[in-house]
């Protein structure tokens, strides 16, 4: 095949681009990206601090918004500081749009950063991690702790599996493996958020909202997206898109249906930030198949919206059916859309390749 002079340079030169960031990625010492990892952190911390002692003494609304605007900036820049996908993936959810959204509802006197905390670790922990204080309630609490402690093992025992079943996966069909890996990931990011719950409940004394709510049990796309899939995600989402855009829309569309444009907003704002924090850790150009895969899901919950507002509650199907139907959508579109970029760029190996080297550090530590 003729492959004119023109393009081949400029051919060559991305895949030189694209294959020189996954060998440096492959090649920097762990050692080296740990040090990068706390820097940026630190860099973090101290922005948090001129947000806390700085910003937060400014009226809100403009003058705030133009005091913070650095801030959005930088934290948007830390994550390509860091050529490892998972913590260039942690680092960009937690700085990119969890404190950048969060600040952006501090600068209009929003909780959750406003009132601040009159403590200053307080106001840090809550900007840039996914916690969400409670009210206690603690006859709940211990009815619930030997059900959550028994499904924590569980999960503990699955993830485990999965990581066995990984080192098999060329005998397994593709489609196998992008379930294992969907799984993989709800499995890795409940557990990691348990215990970021664990260690807020030692440190700051208070009980911590769960970022999930036992997703499988669903009963449609609107229960899994809005009151149990990444709960954190759309506690953030609600107030600074849901409410503004359904309001605007009340004097548009009544209030009927002025939750429509506000839901697909708010998905695709959600496949937008999915986008770039797939790019964080890929360094690929986007394909817009994730944020395809959000629009998708947008324009199912609406759908589900109306038909919920249309149909007698008698004509509709039971909770199990509705629920199974959602969950296996959700599972059909992630295998199509959402899951491919990741495998295709290899973030699944270099997972499961920090994995291996943690537990080996860890082994290494203990003494027998």
């Amino acid at each position: 095949m003729h492959v004119s002079k023109k393009t081949q340079p400029h051919s060559l030169s991305i895949l030189n681009i694209k294959l020189h960031f996954r060998q440096r990625s492959k090649d920097q010492p762990m050692e080296i990206e740990h040090y990068s990892f706390i820097k940026v952190w630190i860099l973090a911390i101290i922005s948090l601090c001129y947000c806390y002692y700085i910003s937060s003494k400014l009226p809100k609304g403009i003058f705030k918004l133009f005091s913070l605007t650095p801030i959005f900036i930088f934290f948007l820049y830390l994550p390509l500081t860091i050529s490892t996908a998972y913590l260039a993936g942690i680092t960009a959810f937690f700085l990119s749009w969890l404190a950048n959204f969060k600040l952006l509802l501090f600068c209009f006197d929003q909780p959750p950063l406003s009132p601040p905390p009159s403590n200053l670790f307080h106001f840090i922990s809550f900007a840039c991690l996914p916690i969400k204080s409670k009210q206690k309630t603690p006859s709940q609490n211990k009815s619930k702790q030997p059900q959550r402690s028994i499904l924590f093992a569980i999960k503990v025992l699955i993830l485990a599996l999965l990581y066995h079943c990984y080192s098999h996966k060329h005998n397994l069909h593709k489609n196998v493996v992008l379930v294992m890996f969907c799984v993989r990931i709800y499995i890795e990011l409940e557990l990691a958020l348990a215990l970021a719950a664990i260690l807020a409940r030692a440190m700051f004394g208070f009980e911590i909202e769960p970022q999930f709510n036992e997703p499988y049990l669903a009963t449609s796309l609107q229960d899994f997206w809005g009151r149990r899939w990444n709960l954190m995600v759309t506690s953030i989402l609600r107030p600074t898109l849901y409410y503004p855009i359904r309001r605007f829309s009340t004097r548009l569309l009544g209030s009927r249906w002025a939750s429509l444009p506000a839901i697909v907003a708010v998905f695709v704002v959600s496949g937008l930030m999915h986008e770039l924090i797939f790019y964080y850790m890929t360094r690929v150009a986007p394909t817009w198949e994730v944020a395809w895969f959000f629009i998708l899901h947008g324009v199912a919950v609406v759908a589900e919206v109306v038909v919920k507002k249309v149909v007698p509650d008698k004509m509709r199907l039971h909770p199990v059916v509705s629920g199974a139907l959602a969950l296996g959508f959700v599972v059909v579109t992630a295998i199509w859309l959402f899951l491919p970029q990741l495998v295709r760029n290899g973030v699944d190996e270099e997972n499961i390749g920090g994995y291996s080297k943690l537990m080996d550090l860890i082994k290494g530590l203990l003494p027998f």
